[in-house]
C-alpha cells in the first residue's frame, strides 16, 4: 500500500523545510539564529508591529520561547518593544532599521544558493508553484486551532 498523494506532498515539504533550514542557517549572518531571522522577516513581511503573542502564534512556539527569542532581539538592538496604544500594559514589538539591515544581510548570503534553484528550476516554475503552496499555508494555518 502507498502512501496517499496528500501525505507524499506534505512529506517533501518537510524535507524542503529541514534542507532550507540547513543551508540558512549556515548562511545567516551577525550571530543571527534561525528563530531570529524567522521573527525579523515575519516583521518584515507583514510591514507592521505585532505582540509577542501574536508572533508565538504565527512562529508555532510558547510564549517564554518567543519571549526569550525577542529578548535576544531586543539586546542586539534589532527589535524593539513600543507600548501598546490600545491598553498600554502590552508591547508592540517593530524591527528596527538595523534589523532590517541584518535581515538583508542574511538573505544576501544566502542569494547564490536560492539563485541556484531559480536557475535549474526557473522563474516561471517557481512563480507557477507559488499559489499552491500559498494555499496549503492557508489551509495549515486555518487547521491549526490557536485555542
Amino acid at each position: 500500500m502507498s502512501d496517499s498523494i496528500a501525505f507524499q506532498f506534505m512529506t517533501e515539504i518537510g524535507i524542503i523545510h529541514q534542507l532550507g533550514s540547513t543551508v540558512m542557517e549556515r548562511s545567516l549572518t551577525d550571530g543571527l539564529t534561525l528563530p531570529q531571522f524567522a521573527v525579523l522577516n515575519h516583521l518584515v513581511r507583514l510591514g507592521d508591529q505585532q505582540s509577542p503573542v501574536e508572533l508565538a502564534r504565527a512562529m508555532q512556539v510558547t510564549k517564554a520561547t518567543m519571549s526569550s527569542t525577542l529578548g535576544r532581539l531586543e539586546r542586539k538592538g534589532l527589535v524593539a518593544g513600543n507600548p501598546n496604544p490600545d491598553d498600554g500594559r502590552s508591547r508592540r514589538i517593530a524591527i528596527t532599521p538595523r534589523g532590517r539591515k541584518v535581515r538583508d544581510r542574511a538573505i544576501t548570503a544566502v542569494a547564490g544558493h536560492i539563485a541556484d534553484i531559480e536557475k535549474e528550476i526557473g522563474t516561471a516554475a517557481l512563480e507557477n508553484g507559488l499559489p499552491l503552496l500559498r494555499k496549503v499555508r492557508t489551509l495549515l494555518d486555518r487547521a491549526r486551532g490557536d485555542d
